[in-house]
Order: structure tokens, then sequence, then C-alpha cells
């Protein structure tokens, strides 16, 4: 009765120091101040092929080791920004349903941002129904603009 009591308090005591250790090593990151910038890759679907969805552009200010600031914003692979007009064919909308979730996805651009002013962390946000590919470009570009953000 008393090894396992024992075993259940040495378990208990190496939890706690775990997760000590974890929190400890968690919060060291410093970030410079100033402003910065990261682009993600041109997306690409799963088996390869261009799926025409371009990419994402994230804009960062850091002051006393937070962000202060951030912007989004997605590009057609030619370098067209995702606006207003993004989703229409030839200055119109020939398909409602696909305009509707073309714009749906642009706006999910600035949630992501501010949702990145709040946490700081990348990891921390989910993807927006709808907006999963802008999501995957807003990761990777945050996380590039927070490496050079990173105090040396």
């Amino acid at each position: 009765m008393r090894s396992e009591i024992m075993k259940k308090y040495i378990k208990t005591v190496s939890l706690f120091t775990i997760i000590a250790m974890l929190t400890a090593c968690g919060g060291s990151t410093k970030l410079a101040d100033g402003s910065y910038e990261g682009k993600s890759s041109v997306y690409t679907n799963p088996d390869g092929s261009d799926a025409g969805n371009g990419y994402g552009v994230v804009k960062i200010t850091v002051k006393d080791n937070a962000i202060t600031e951030c912007s989004f914003k997605t590009y057609e692979p030619d370098g067209k920004e995702k606006d207003s007009e993004y989703g229409k064919k030839q200055g119109s909308v020939a398909n409602r349903d696909f305009y509707n979730k073309a714009q749906k996805a642009v706006k999910a651009c600035d949630e992501y941002a501010n949702k990145l002013v709040q946490s700081g962390n990348p990891d921390d946000i989910d993807a927006i129904s709808g907006a999963t590919i802008n999501h995957d470009q807003f990761a990777e570009a945050a996380k590039i603009a927070l490496d050079a953000a990173k105090a040396k």
C-alpha cells in the first residue's frame, strides 16, 4: 500500500516538474521592435498541381516583445491582390456561389491578422471554414515574419 502511494507521489511530482520546465522554456523567445514581412510560397494542390491560388503576405509590427499590428493580404499568382473584385469573371459576377466563397476567403484575411495580434502565435489560430488555403498561407507567412523579428 505504501509503495503505491509513493509511486503516485513520484508520478505527480515528475509531472509538475515537466510542466514547470516546459513553461519556463516556452516564453524565452524575444522579438525585436520593428516592422517585419513574410511571404508564403505559391499554393499548390496536394497532388502537386498549381491550384492558381497564389500566395499570401503578412506584415507585422513588434513593440515591447509583442505584435501590435498585423496585416495579411493574398495575391493571385501574377501578383494581383485579391480584393473586392476577386471571384468575378471579366468584371461581373458570373457565378454567385463562387464569388461569395472567394469574398469569404478575402474577408478572413483581416480576421487571421487580428487573431495574430491577440495570440502572438500563428499555431494558435484555427482555420476559418471556406478560407483554409488562406489559413495555410497565413501561418507560413506569419512564421517567416516572426522568425525575422526574433532578437539575436
